[in-house]
C-alpha cells in the first residue's frame, strides 16, 4: 500500500491515521524464507512536525513460522515491532547513508507501507529460534529428531591426537 505524504508535508501539525492490512504471505530475504501465518492490519500514525518533517509511529504484529535451529521442526514465531521515527525529507541520499539512515520506503512524498514492514521485519528477526530450551537437535550421523526418537549411532568422540596410536592398535590387534 502506498500513501501519498504531499498532504501532509503541506500543513504544520497535520496529523493522519492510516489502517493498512500486511499484504505478504511470506517473507522471503536472500537467507530466508519463512510463511507468515498471522497477520494483523496495521495502524499507522504521522504528524507533521514542520520544515518537511514528519513523525511515524506504528505497531507490527505478525507471527513467522521458523525452523528450530536444533531440529528444524517449525516454531511459530511471535512478533510485537513498535516502530517511532522522526523522518527528514530535506535529508538528501547522501546524508542518510553517512547517517546510517536510509529509507527505501520512502520515494517522492510516498510511503510504501510494505517495504516498511518488511524492513522492520528483517531488522527485528531473531538470531536463533528454539522450539524449547532443551531441544536436543538431530543426530549429526543419521538425521534423527532426537526429540522424537533414539538412534543407534556411535556418538563416542575420540581425541584426535591419538588417531596413529589408534591406527598402530587397529593394524596389530590379534584375532
Amino acid at each position: 500500500m502506498l500513501i501519498d505524504l504531499s498532504e501532509l508535508l503541506s500543513t504544520i501539525d497535520k496529523e493522519l491515521d492510516v489502517r493498512a492490512d500486511i499484504e505478504m504471505s511470506r517473507f522471503i530475504s536472500k537467507m530466508c524464507d519463512y510463511e507468515i501465518v498471522k497477520k494483523e492490519p496495521v495502524l499507522i500514525k504521522l504528524r507533521n512536525t514542520g520544515k518537511r518533517t514528519f513523525t511515524l509511529a506504528t505497531e507490527i504484529e505478525l507471527s513467522l513460522m521458523i525452523p528450530c535451529d536444533r531440529c528444524l521442526e517449525d516454531v511459530k514465531y511471535d512478533m510485537n515491532i513498535k516502530v517511532n521515527k522522526e523522518i527528514d525529507m530535506n535529508e538528501s541520499e547522501n546524508d542518510k547513508t553517512e547517517s546510517l539512515d536510509e529509507q527505501p520506503y520512502i520515494q517522492d512524498n510516498m510511503l510504501d507501507v510494505e517495504k516498511l514492514i518488511y524492513n522492520e521485519i528483517l531488522v527485528n528477526l531473531p538470531m536463533k529460534v528454539l522450539c524449547s530450551e532443551n531441544c536436543k537437535g538431530i543426530c549429526n550421523r543419521c538425521g534423527a529428531n532426537l526429540n522424537s526418537q533414539t538412534c543407534n549411532c556411535d556418538t563416542t568422540e575420540l581425541d584426535p591426537r591419538m588417531s596413529k596410536i589408534r591406527d598402530i592398535f587397529n593394524n596389530f590387534k590379534e584375532v
